[in-house]
């Protein structure tokens, strides 16, 4: 039996933090000049994003605030995670007005896959009348701008968006597998193709690929030599075909797992000072362990120094006596970890940790040495303090050493994936 045609969307918020911040100042972003940052950190400050009026006038997206042309006048925006989020659920629930849970992969932020197979029949509609609905309904409700991508599997629909949409004036694409060979096949850089990294494009340089249709003409011997298991999924995409299909993304479930967390530190810190920063991410992580319900019997630190530095970053691994997510033992085996790793006479600029090989709480034991009652005590102790926390806010409740000048906990509490949340007083964004 021949296997159902399907339809998949993929729609993209176009300049989200950007067209969030123009939508929440009644502007426009195809006439307004705005970028978002944090101009508190100086003007080499990133921008997380910049309005398409900014792009319009040939200004890269991730520039830094000192790129920007000085006769360009623009608004700087600090960024308002939370806000975004906001929004992000706002279009969610716009989706769901149309389509079952099911049938939506939430890509990132501002970007979302839709299975719309059986929805097209049911409403009547063509696979562009039904993005441009949406759209539209996007625009009109939150005055955010978007483009779509329709294609026969979920990468089609990715490369319609990412490439085809750009050059259409409904901001929209669409992709079958013999439209995407009669136009793509001799499109470059081969950068602009969904999971085509630079890595891949300069090895496929070395044997002179420089297109998707190179990469169908070559050997096969020869891709699977040089890419391994990966090749199988480059020739797939090269000839336009996917196999991963909705129901594969909603039954996923990962094989191996690790807690992990990293910052850049906002100065040169010393060797005590990032010690102090490492105790904070440590008991972070011991928390967040706990919340997942999980242990861990391994830890991985990563140290890394000043950008002037000669010396590569310090890691290395520990394994402990017995798996656990109770800070006290997890900070036993780290804080000796970093103590033998971090070069004491170099200024340090970044942490990592890694919780590694974890597994489910209900397999923790304890070795004949430890004092389990005390343990049980200090995990009850800290469970009703993420209580607090989930309760009155993360900063309700702190250690003293988040209050040294050095520490970072309380700044980053009040922060979403690294950038400012943008509470108001009051706790709200909007």
């Amino acid at each position: 039996m021949p296997q159902e045609q399907r339809t998949y969307m993929c729609i993209d918020m176009k300049s989200f933090y950007a067209s969030v911040e123009c939508a929440e100042r009644c502007l426009n972003p195809f006439e307004t000049c705005l970028v978002v940052a944090d101009e508190t950190r100086g003007e080499n400050a990133l921008c997380l994003a910049i309005s398409p009026k900014m792009k319009a006038l040939g200004i890269k997206n991730r520039c830094r605030l000192s790129e920007i042309p000085k006769d360009v006048k623009y608004i700087i925006a600090p960024p308002r995670m939370q806000l975004y989020i906001d929004y992000a659920a706002d279009i969610y629930a716009i989706y769901l007005n149309y389509f079952s849970p099911d049938d939506i992969h939430v890509y990132s932020i501002d970007e979302s896959f839709l299975d719309v197979t059986h929805y097209l029949g049911a409403y009547h509609m063509t696979p562009k009348l039904l993005a441009k609905t949406l759209m539209n309904e996007i625009a009109d409700k939150l005055q955010i701008p978007s483009t779509a991508g329709i294609g026969t599997n979920l990468y089609l629909a990715k490369v319609a968006l990412d490439i085809t949409a750009k050059h259409t004036k409904d901001h929209m694409g669409y992709l079958d597998e013999n439209l995407y060979r009669q136009t793509l096949w001799d499109h470059k850089p081969l950068s602009d193709f969904w999971q085509v990294s630079t890595g891949t494009v300069n090895r496929l340089a070395q044997f002179g690929i420089s297109t998707m249709r190179g990469i169908t003409l070559a050997p096969e011997q020869l891709m699977y030599k040089t890419f391994g298991k990966n090749a199988e999924l480059l020739i797939d995409h090269a000839w336009g075909r996917e196999s991963c299909e909705m129901k594969d993304i909603k039954n996923y479930r990962a094989k191996t797992h690790s807690v992990s967390f990293s910052q850049i530190l906002p100065r040169d810190y010393s060797y005590e000072e990032a010690r102090i920063v490492m105790q904070e991410m440590v008991l972070h992580g011991s928390h967040e362990l706990m919340k997942r319900k999980v242990i861990t019997p391994k830890i991985w630190i990563g140290v890394g120094y000043t950008y002037s530095a000669t010396i590569p970053t310090s890691k290395g691994s520990t394994r402990l006596i017995s798996a656990t997510a109770v800070n006290s033992l997890l900070q036993e085996a780290a804080l000796p970890l970093y103590d033998k790793l971090a070069d004491r006479h170099t200024p340090i600029r970044r942490l990592a940790i890694a919780f590694e090989d974890v597994v489910d709480e209900g397999c923790e034991g304890y070795d004949l040495f430890t004092d389990w009652a005390s343990v049980e005590r200090e995990k009850a102790r800290e469970r009703a303090v993420m209580e607090i926390a989930e309760k009155y806010g993360k900063n309700a409740l702190l250690r003293g050493t988040s209050y040294l000048d050095a520490a970072t906990q309380r700044e980053r509490n009040e922060m979403i994936g690294g950038h400012r949340a943008g509470y108001d007083d009051a706790g709200r964004t909007r």
